[in-house]
Order: C-alpha cells, then structure tokens, then sequence
C-alpha cells in the first residue's frame, strides 16, 4: 500500500530527526553541520567539510555510512595520488587455463558514500579524477563507461589554515559541490563531553535507521515540495545579486567580488530550502528556507577580488550584506 503524500512528508521529517540524533552519539555538537550534510544527501548533492583537523569531519562521514547502510570509502588525498587510484584500473590476470586477460579492478570510487579526506592536497589531475563520478554518477576507464550505484554521495574536506603543499580546488570542482560546510572549533562544555567518550572504555554505538532503497524514496520526495513564483524569484535574484554590474547587485558586489554563482547556486538553494519546507512541517518553500540555504550554496561559489581579499574580508561577510540588500519582493511580484 502506498502512502500518502502526508505520510510520507512525515516520515522522512522523523527519518532526518532520527538519524540526527544517531550521528549525535558519536558527534559532540556540529548540529549545523550534520544537518547540512543529511540535507546535501536527500537531495543527491556534495559537500565540502572545511576545518581544521581533530574536529571529527572523518568521523561524521563514517558514522554517517553506518546509519544509512551505505557502502563506505575513505581516500587519503596525497601529492602522489593518482587518479588510477581512486577510479581503478584494468589489470592482467591469467586464467586457469593458462590464458592471460584484463580484468577491471574496481577503485573505491564506487562505494556509495565517498570520504575525500583532504582534497586540496592532491594535483589538479587527480581532482579532476571525482568530477564525471560527482556529475554524471559514472567513471570512464579505459575507454568503458561504469555507472556508480545511487545513492552516490562525496564528502570532501580540506585544511583552511595550512596551505602549503596543497592545490586549490578550481571552481569547476568546488560548483560540484552542494553545499560548503564550515566546521566550527568545539566549546569547553563540548570539549568535557568529548573527553568523557573517548578516554573511557564506553564507546557509543549507532543504529541503522534506513537504507539505500527508503533514501531515493526520500530524494524523490523533495523534488515534490512546491516552489511558488515570488519565492523562487527571490532565490534567482539572490544570485543575481552576486554578479557584477546586474541590475540587482548592491554597490559592495561591485567593489569586492569578481564574479557570482553560476546557476548550479540556484539550483541547490531551492532544493535545500525544499528540506528545510519539510522539516518545517511545511510542502511549499518560505523566504526563510530560502534564506537559511543562501550561505552554504553560494560561499564556495563566489570570487573575491583583490580588494576584499587585501582588506581580508571572509566570503560570508560580504553575501549576509548582499542578502539584507535583496527584498523578498518586487513590484514585478505584487
């Protein structure tokens, strides 16, 4: 039997809570940052973990793959990476009967959830290796295209503070990415916490709470949840507000950015505002869903100019500027 459309909007708002609170007994905290992450996987996007390390950006990923049931791969992105090592490769094997073949040994870019542990730490080559598997949810090697099983879903992370050594991500790969996630450092009463768990012999344990068919039911679903015209409008003049020298761009635009988000920004404001409507309770998106979804989709996706970057201004100060100069309507709307 299947369920109602009500039913189901139920069921996925109690799935998101219960895995929340499951990813909650490994992780101290970050309650922002495991609801991005849920939110990036039910709407079939990427995210970029950015912090420095120690924070638990690993443990959320694995912990993450153990309540979802989902087939887990971690890769160690180092200068001597190359991409053969994430896509696989054909291989000679000789058959019992003595005859020599290839045979396709699979790289662990084909598990289900993907840990790109440091990814600015590997060459362009190597980086470029994720871009068909995070787009087009295939690999090409040796000529042969393999499709990845869905859901497929790329955690990257990387090291804000140290920079040497590394190899910043080209905009291309970082407008793969749903949302960027900026990790926060942990509180006194969070750091007590985290030392209770980890220097005594009680570790906390997970429960699996859905698995890969009732995930698909769920991105299926948020796809579902209506966008009214002046809402989405709002969400497309946000973006627009990003470009230099449009018509809906502030003053600070012009003088700090060099070019906005492309319309993949656009793309991942309204699908994580349409998580946001359902957990809200709600199955039609609000300013405010809009709003909550602004940051995270556009802060990897705009680019400083000299000027912002000589004053050292972060990329969140100057788009809550932009924002706050963006009505919710227009006269074209009313």
């Amino acid at each position: 039997m299947s369920l109602s459309l009500a039913d189901r909007a139920n069921r996925f708002r109690e799935r998101f809570r219960q895995a929340q609170e499951e990813i909650g007994k490994m992780i101290v905290g970050q309650p922002d940052v495991i609801q991005g992450v849920l939110t990036c996987l039910f709407v079939g996007g990427h995210v970029l973990l950015e912090g420095v390390p120690g924070l638990g950006k690993t443990l959320i990923v694995r912990t993450l793959s153990q309540v979802l049931d989902l087939p887990f791969a971690r890769i160690q992105f180092t200068p001597d990476l190359m991409p053969s090592d994430i896509l696989g490769t054909n291989i000679i094997t000789e058959t019992p009967d003595g005859k020599r073949d290839f045979r396709f040994q699979a790289g662990p870019i084909f598990a289900q959830i993907v840990l790109a542990d440091e990814i600015n730490r590997a060459t362009p080559k190597t980086q470029s290796a994720l871009l068909e598997a995070m787009q087009e949810k295939q690999v090409t090697v040796g000529g042969q295209i393999r499709k990845l099983e869905e859901p497929f879903f790329v955690l990257a992370t990387q090291n804000p503070i140290e920079q040497e050594g590394t190899y910043p991500l080209p905009e291309a790969q970082l407008d793969r990415f749903l949302f960027k996630l900026l990790v926060p450092f942990c509180s006194r009463e969070e750091l007590a916490v985290i030392l209770d768990r980890t220097t005594k012999n009680e570790m906390p344990r997970v429960s699996k709470i859905m698995d890969s068919a009732e995930i698909k039911d769920h991105i299926a679903l948020v796809r579902e949840v209506l966008v009214a015209a002046p809402v989405q409008d709002y969400a497309i003049r946000l973006l627009l507000a990003t470009h230099p020298g449009n018509e809906f761009a502030p003053p600070l635009t012009t003088r700090y950015l060099r070019a906005g988000g492309s319309p993949r920004a656009v793309q991942a404001m309204i699908l994580a505002a349409k998580v946001n409507a359902l957990l809200a309770g709600r199955f039609n998106v609000s300013f405010s869903d809009i709003r909550q979804a602004y940051l995270p989709c556009l802060r990897h996706r705009i680019l400083l100019n000299f000027e912002a970057q000589a004053e050292n201004i972060a990329a969140d100060q100057i788009l809550t500027q932009i924002q706050q100069s963006v009505p919710e309507s227009t006269e074209k709307n009313r």
